[in-house]
């Protein structure tokens, strides 16, 4: 069976890299502007591409910036149940602002440093009597280190709030974890660490980002750094995730779940293609997605049909087994009109069984 792959992207050197390594396993890599898109709604949502109408693919890979969230999150929900997703509408809405993803994450749990969400009246207030300095001031969108804000004093802080309230702009206020300038990057493929780097920021920088100017080196994480990263890839909904931690003396601290990482430098760091590794299992789990659709769909044609037919009829179905117990097709169970704790008869021969009321 031939399987045919779509990548909407920026179309930056990381996606590029993906792209090409999916070529290497999928039949047809279509790959497609995400500025070329457009979004229709009316009794459904359709997704074109240069006014052309967009289906038919096993998967769709969809990354971009921030500044198309709204874009990205419509094409995900209309792609949602048709194509397999790597990244899904849930993981757009959140992973691109940073203020729903705190609110999230600790909901679940999710160890972070301490973070306030305040007006520009209690900001103040937050930044005078609460807060021990240095703090770290955040906008809620930004990629690759911007947005962030590092203050040192009551008086720094203060003046650069004035200027984002001035602006208008949204924001939170984060604690300062020392860490001596690093921070872990946690590389996440579907249910396991992929790769890991431990970021150093250059002297005088606050931020250890590499496009900020950060050093990397290959790390291995612990196994609880491991089993954190992996859960909020999971809850997010990305299979595809990198996960930003701080090491602290409280353990690890998740900072920001990022969709849309870079390829370049973590595989330069840890000589690992991670771009390979990406492919291969988007490739696999495209091909479980094109089953459980075919079980959906088969279990559904026989849903519709079974009250059309006569009784007596056989069903053609696949077996499914829990544990060493063979479970029967829910329309199977219907149409037999069995009801639980009545007495049957159970009569078995090699290939054949056959239950009757008692």
């Amino acid at each position: 069976m031939v399987k045919k792959a779509l990548f909407i992207s920026l179309r930056s050197r990381s996606s590029l890299m993906t792209i090409d390594a999916m070529k290497r396993f999928f039949d047809i890599v279509d790959d497609f502007d995400l500025r070329r898109i457009e979004v229709t709604t009316k009794e459904s949502i359709k997704v074109s591409y240069d006014g052309k109408l967009l289906g038919g693919y096993d998967c769709i890979f969809i990354k971009g910036s921030f500044r198309y969230l709204s874009l990205l999150h419509a094409m995900a929900v209309a792609f949602e149940n048709k194509s397999y997703l790597p990244i899904r509408s849930k993981a757009f809405y959140l992973a691109h602002d940073k203020i729903l993803m705190h609110l999230f994450l600790a909901q679940h749990k999710i160890p972070m440093p301490k973070i306030y969400l305040a007006t520009p009246v209690t900001a103040k207030r937050i930044l005078e009597n609460e807060v021990h300095y240095p703090v770290i001031i955040k906008l809620p969108n930004g990629t690759q280190g911007r947005g962030v804000i590092f203050a040192e004093s009551y008086a720094a802080a203060s003046s650069m709030l004035d200027a984002i309230i001035a602006l208008k702009q949204p924001f939170l206020i984060q604690e300062y974890v020392e860490t001596g300038g690093k921070d872990l990057r946690v590389f996440v493929i579907g249910n396991k660490v992929a790769a890991a780097m431990q970021r150093i920021a250059k002297k005088g920088e606050a931020r250890a980002n590499i496009h900020a100017g950060a050093k990397g080196k290959k790390v291995s994480v612990s196994e609880e750094t491991s089993e954190i990263a992996v859960k909020v890839a999971n809850l997010i909904d990305a299979d595809i995730c990198a996960i930003d931690i701080l090491e602290s003396s409280k353990g690890p601290l998740v900072i920001e779940a990022n969709i849309s990482p870079g390829l370049r430098g973590i595989t330069a760091v840890t000589k690992k293609d991670i771009a390979r590794d990406i492919a291969h299992f988007v490739y696999k789990k495209t091909g479980e997605f094109i089953e459980m659709k075919k079980k959906i769909e088969s279990e559904k044609l026989l849903r519709e049909e079974l009250p059309k037919a006569e009784f007596g009829k056989q069903i053609i179905t696949n077996l499914d087994f829990r544990g060493k117990r063979i479970l029967l097709p829910e329309i199977a169970t219907k149409a037999s009109k069995f009801k639980e704790g009545e007495e049957v008869v159970v009569k078995i021969d090699e290939g054949k069984i056959c239950v009757e009321k008692f």
